[in-house]
């Protein structure tokens, strides 16, 4: 079955696409028109964040490798208050720092995150990600160029329930429907957002649970080819993995990713907080918006936490 895996990422490559040396993927379809047209999308002034907090309440429970952010101070109140540290006239400051991993909480994935076959997107060798981080397809690559036409799609929503159950695939039947039901299109360069209500269910159970790493929804593996042909700049969810868990196809993990990133070379973005956006788009029936979600461009990154805003 893995073959399948395999079979789709030759359908859906951009390897070349953009010339033998790119490193940003899908974000070429967004261009400086595209930006401009989006801007206009802003009609209430009305701004969502869609991050989850920075701090240790986040979905990262019992996980081997991603823990949530630990906070420390390295000078507080009491340092100068005590006299243990003096400036002259009496001034004080305040510093800190934080101890995480980069993809603990809402975060985009770079386009070194995922490789099959030792190979990263584009064709570039996959050892080019050792222990100094990336050396080709790292998060620094797009610092400038998560800006464009953000489309939701709330399939909960759509289809009457608070949240989908782990375990639901959506389709492409799905996608098509909640653009009917809502109704907004998605196409060349739109940052995609679909909402299956796994963060509701979360908060309405009064804990993570396993959210992290567990069976969840996400989106089908036949949704691949048609996340290419619509031509997709970025997709993110409100879930773990973004795909379906657990996954569809026997003998591997997290095959989506496997077409997505490393084949496609598609930004893909998890763990986003969409429940008020979507709330909002329910209420005005806009459900189309300016989407602003620079990276945090720490050379060699494989991923990077990121305060996603729809701007509406």
């Amino acid at each position: 079955m893995a073959d399948i895996v395999r079979d789709t990422g030759k359908k859906c490559s951009n390897w070349g696409k953009w010339g033998a040396e790119d490193e940003l993927g899908t974000l070429n379809y967004i261009t400086p028109e595209m930006i401009a047209r989006a801007t206009r999308l802003v009609k209430r002034g009305v701004v969502f964040s869609l991050a989850i907090p920075l701090d240790n309440t986040g979905p990262q429970v019992n996980q081997p490798r991603r823990f949530n952010p630990i906070h420390r101070m390295i000078l507080t109140g009491p340092d100068f208050t005590t006299g243990a540290v003096k400036r002259p006239g009496g001034v004080g400051f305040a510093d800190d720092m934080v101890i995480m991993a980069l993809q603990c909480a809402t975060q985009w994935d770079a386009l070194s995150h995922c490789f099959l076959d030792g190979k990263l997107y584009n064709g570039y060798d996959a050892n080019l990600v050792g222990s100094e981080g990336a050396k080709k397809n790292g998060i620094e690559k797009m610092a400038r160029h998560i800006v464009a036409r953000g489309a939701l799609l709330d399939i909960a929503r759509v289809k009457g329930v608070q949240w989908l159950e782990p375990g639901y695939a959506i389709t492409v039947d799905d996608l098509e429907a909640a653009m009917r039901a809502q109704p907004v299109t998605v196409g060349t360069g739109d940052a995609l957002l679909v909402r299956t209500g796994q963060m509701a269910m979360c908060r309405a159970r009064g804990g993570w649970g396993d959210y992290a790493g567990g069976d969840a929804p996400g989106l089908s593996f036949q949704t691949a080819e048609w996340l290419h042909a619509k031509q997709v700049a970025a997709l993110a969810t409100d879930t773990w993995g973004m795909e379906v868990r657990p996954n569809e196809i026997p003998n591997t993990y997290q095959p989506l990713h496997q077409i997505l990133i490393p084949h496609m070379g598609m930004l893909v973005g998890e763990i986003f907080d969409l429940d008020a956006l979507a709330a909002d788009c329910a209420q005005d029936r806009v459900w189309e918006f300016l989407f602003v979600a620079p990276p945090l461009p720490i050379t060699g990154a494989v991923g990077t936490p990121v305060n996603p805003f729809a701007v509406k």
